[in-house]
């Protein structure tokens, strides 16, 4: 992450394979990508990274990452360690249930971000980056739902647009 420029730049992945966390590429040229992030995410991840970095003083011999983890990771365990990709889910179905809100995975907020951008008028091709989708298609085609409720907006500022103003003069 580059926090002072606000961006997150997608280089790597971390999976589980067979009872050890791995580092690889992503699957595709495109899913190598930077993504920037929202003011309020980049302040939170500050504020998480100065309390790591406290953690990290403190903890001293208990700060043990893994042997082949990349430095300089943000979002980790209490001891260093990158977080397993199924604890960010359990982490996230116990938040759910502290807010009383309905169970959701790690995957469906980025389906979450999706939809939410699609809702905001953001062209789909720049959705499409910030997801590292292949093509163009694939973004259409995953969030044709939401698109329908966009086009309506559309051809509503159409009407708007046609709208006579006070003069009888269509713009």
């Amino acid at each position: 992450m580059d926090l002072p420029a606000g961006q997150l730049r997608v280089r790597r992945n971390l999976q589980r394979i067979k009872r050890e966390l791995l580092f690889g590429t992503p699957e595709t040229a495109r899913s190598i990508r930077t993504v920037s992030l929202p003011k309020r995410c980049v302040d939170a991840l500050h504020a998480h990274r100065a309390e790591r970095e406290e953690e990290r003083k403190v903890d001293g011999a208990k700060w043990r990452p893994l042997d082949h983890q990349p430095t300089g990771l943000i979002l980790t365990t209490s001891t260093g360690r990158a977080i397993d990709p199924r604890s960010l889910n359990r982490m996230l179905t116990i938040l759910c249930t502290k807010a009383k809100a309905r169970r959701v995975r790690v995957h469906d907020l980025r389906h979450t971000c999706a939809s939410l951008l699609l809702a905001q008028g953001v062209d789909a091709r720049v959705i499409m980056e910030t997801l590292g989708h292949s093509t163009i298609t694939m973004t259409l085609d995953t969030y044709a739902h939401v698109m329908q409720t966009t086009l309506r907006a559309a051809a509503d500022r159409m009407d708007d647009a046609l709208r006579p103003d006070a003069n009888g003069e269509v713009l």
